[in-house]
Formats: structure tokens, C-alpha cells, sequence
């Protein structure tokens, strides 16, 4: 694997902290705002929104700019967002930092992306996606509880500003390791690009990346408050479970980036699968200190496990256009960031209590599963169909066959 890809991955690792760390300093964010913690929690779905929205504006925006160059900015403005954040007198304020933020980071989620990509072999496309989201992996084991505990300790605006350090250390790998990209002599063409968007298979991996991100943080968003009100845990072991979820995460990312590319949809499968048992779980057993401490960790697991497949998956159908396909994965992943939040809110103001959050999260996980069952059986009828069709060399064009080369290893498991 490319040292590059590792430098990706270490600079998400300040991207994924900020996005992630809110869940542990909702309640000194509400008390200092003077907001209640469900609106406080609309920081996380703005952070998303910009995220969703963003994602493929950049991308389109910077198809023909330098990659390096690219990513430099992007993590510059990311970091100035940071700074905004701490300094914000009001709440208005701190949410349009979050939305400057995570249009930065949207942007270098999409260019390091394809960046990666393109660095490796189609057939370790999940583990240079590993790597990468192995750096949000770390920011939940290290970064997130590290952020709960400057907001306990130092007021949540130190952890702002902690991001905003290790953003300035993640800008000086980019610039001195990141190696020069040539342009592509061929001009990009936007309707080539948006073209990826007829297919259904993208439609269904955008469903399914949505829904099981969405399931997951409809929960996590809202963890803090139910160990403390509802597990009846003492708040100084918010950053220890979070960092739980960290290790599960980490463990997750790890084993679903080496089994995910020879076994595509059972990663996708078992994951969420089991995902969703513990949610249903979480839901059942929040008041037990024990069951929810172990089901941190298990939910982190499990969420990430599948995070390499549905990344790769998304490369595999819409690989003739990587930047956006990149920038597709990550408006995905942040509506399910965007809409899990606001559902747990919802279902917290309609007084059915922190743990039913995790119950929504559920059903979101559920209807994950079936966008898979469906993507699977589309998947191996066009394989019927490319199987019939290749009977017939003569009559087959070489883009059709490398397509079907592309999705093949999506096909197993």
C-alpha cells in the first residue's frame, strides 16, 4: 500500500474527530448555548448537511485542479472552521462554522478518495478505503474520547482547538508527503460524470451507505445522555466508552477492508445484520451499565466492519467517474449522519426517551438490509446477463468488458 494512502488516512484522522467528537459535548455545548440537547444535536446534522451538500459540489469544482494543491486548501479551510468554532460567541455562529467545516472536509473526503483509488489495484480498493477510514477509526478511539475530556475538564472549546492543532499537523503531511497527481491530459466532462446517476446499482449503493450510517448515528449521537440519565453512569465515563467505540471501530475497519473485497455483499450482510441485533439491543438493555458499555463496543464493530465495503462498492458501479463517485460515497454516508440525528431528536422530543433512539436506528438498519437483497439480486442478474452475452465474444465491446471486470469482486460472498 502506497505511503500516501497512509497520509490520507492520517489526515482524516482530524476530520473524523471533529465530525465525530459532538456526541461526547452536547451537554456542555447545550448548557453554554443555552439550548436544549436535541438542538444542540442539530450541530452534528449540520456538520452532515454541509457534508451532503458539499461533497459533490467540490467534487465537480475541482475536477481539473491539482490533487495536492486541492487537498492543501481543503484541509486549510478546515481548519480555520475549527477556529471559528471556538471563538463562536452564539450558537448561530458555531453552526455555520460546522457547515464551513464540513464543506472542507467533504471535499478532501472526495479528492482523497479517488486519490487513494487510484493509487491501487481495483482488487484492494476496500483496504486503501480501510486505511482511510481507519483514520475515523482512530479519531473515535483516540481523538473523540480525548474531545469529551477537554469538554469536561477545559470546556468543549479547547477540543475545538485541539482540532484546529492537529488539522495544522495533518496540512504539513499533505503538502510535504502527498506526491504531485498529474491533471488528466482528457478535459473531464461534467455529463460523463453525472452519468454514473442513471444507474440504479449507484441509487441502491447511496440507500444502502445512507441507512446504515443513519441507523448507527441515530443512536451514537445520543450516547452520552443515555449512559449518564439513563444508564445512571457517572458523565467521567463518556470519553472511556467512546473510546470503546473507538476500539470496536478500529477492529471493524480493520477485518471488513481484508475480507471485503473478495466477500462484498456478505460484509454487507452480516454487518449490518448485526448492526441492527445491537441497536435492539441497546434499546432493551440501555439501564444495565454493563450491557451498554459492551454494546458501545459491539455497535462500533459492527458499523465500521462494513464501512470499506460500502465505500468500495460504490467505486466498483460507478468507477468511470472516481472523484464523484468518491464525493457520492461521502453525501451518503452524511445523510445517514444527517437523518439519524435529527430522527434521534425527534423521538427524544416526542418524550419516548434517549434509549427509543436506538430503536429508530433499528428500523433505518432494517431497510438497509433490503436495499442489499435488492442491489444483490440486480447484481447477479446482470451477471446472468453478462455471462450470456460473453458467449458471444464478437459482440462484446471491451468498455463492457471491463465493467464486468470491475464488479466482479463485488459478486462474491
Amino acid at each position: 500500500m502506497p505511503l500516501a494512502v497512509y497520509i490520507l488516512g492520517l489526515s482524516v484522522f482530524a476530520l473524523g474527530t471533529s465530525e465525530f467528537m459532538l456526541s461526547g459535548l452536547l451537554p456542555p455545548i447545550a448548557d453554554d448555548m443555552n439550548v436544549s440537547i436535541p438542538r444542540a444535536g442539530l450541530l452534528i446534522s449540520a456538520f452532515a448537511i454541509g457534508m451532503v451538500v458539499g461533497a459533490p459540489l467540490l467534487a465537480v469544482a475541482t475536477l481539473r485542479l491539482p490533487r495536492r494543491t486541492t487537498l492543501i486548501a481543503l484541509i486549510s479551510v478546515f481548519g480555520l472552521g475549527q477556529i471559528a468554532g471556538a471563538l463562536a460567541p452564539t450558537y448561530e455562529i458555531l453552526f455555520a462554522s460546522r457547515v464551513l467545516s464540513a464543506f472542507a472536509c467533504a471535499g478532501f473526503w472526495a479528492v482523497g478518495a479517488a486519490v487513494a483509488i487510484a493509487m491501487v489495484r481495483v482488487n484492494q480498493r476496500a483496504r486503501a478505503m480501510a486505511v482511510m477510514i481507519g483514520g475515523l477509526s482512530i479519531a473515535n478511539v483516540l481523538g473523540v474520547p480525548l474531545g469529551a475530556f477537554l469538554g469536561e475538564n477545559l470546556g468543549w472549546r479547547s477540543a475545538f482547538w485541539a482540532v484546529g492543532v492537529a488539522s495544522a499537523i495533518a496540512l504539513v503531511g499533505v503538502a510535504t508527503l502527498i506526491p504531485r497527481i498529474p491533471v488528466p491530459d482528457e478535459k473531464p466532462q461534467l455529463k460523463r460524470e453525472v452519468g454514473i446517476y442513471r444507474d440504479r446499482q449507484v441509487w441502491l449503493s447511496i440507500t444502502i451507505t445512507a441507512l446504515a450510517a443513519g441507523g448507527v448515528f441515530c443512536a451514537f449521537s445520543y450516547l452520552a445522555p443515555v449512559l449518564t440519565d439513563v444508564a445512571g453512569l457517572d458523565s467521567g465515563w463518556v470519553p472511556a466508552v467512546l473510546a470503546l467505540f473507538g476500539v470496536g471501530a478500529l477492529i471493524g475497519t480493520t477485518i471488513g477492508g481484508r475480507v471485503a473485497d473478495a466477500h462484498l455483499f456478505g460484509v454487507l450482510l452480516s454487518g449490518i445484520t448485526a448492526s441492527t441485533v445491537f441497536l435492539a439491543a441497546l434499546a432493551l438493555f440501555a439501564s444495565n451499565q454493563v450491557a451498554v458499555i459492551v454494546l458501545s463496543f459491539l455497535l462500533g464493530l459492527s458499523a465500521f466492519y462494513t464501512a470499506p465495503a460500502l465505500n468500495a462498492r460504490m467505486f466498483n458501479v460507478a468507477g468511470a467517474a472516481p472523484t464523484l463517485a468518491g464525493a457520492t460515497t461521502t453525501a451518503a454516508f452524511n445523510s445517514g449522519n444527517t437523518g439519524g440525528p435529527w430522527l434521534g431528536g425527534a423521538v427524544i422530543d416526542a418524550d419516548f426517551g434517549f434509549a427509543a433512539t436506538a430503536w429508530a436506528g433499528a428500523a433505518m438498519t432494517v431497510l438497509a438490509l433490503v436495499a442489499v437483497v435488492v442491489s444483490l439480486r440486480l447484481q447477479r442478474g446482470r451477471g446472468s446477463s453478462s455471462r450470456l452475452v460473453a458467449s458471444a465474444p464478437a459482440a462484446v465491446p471491451k468498455q463492457s468488458q471491463d465493467a464486468v471486470e470491475v464488479c466482479a469482486p463485488s459478486t462474491n460472498g
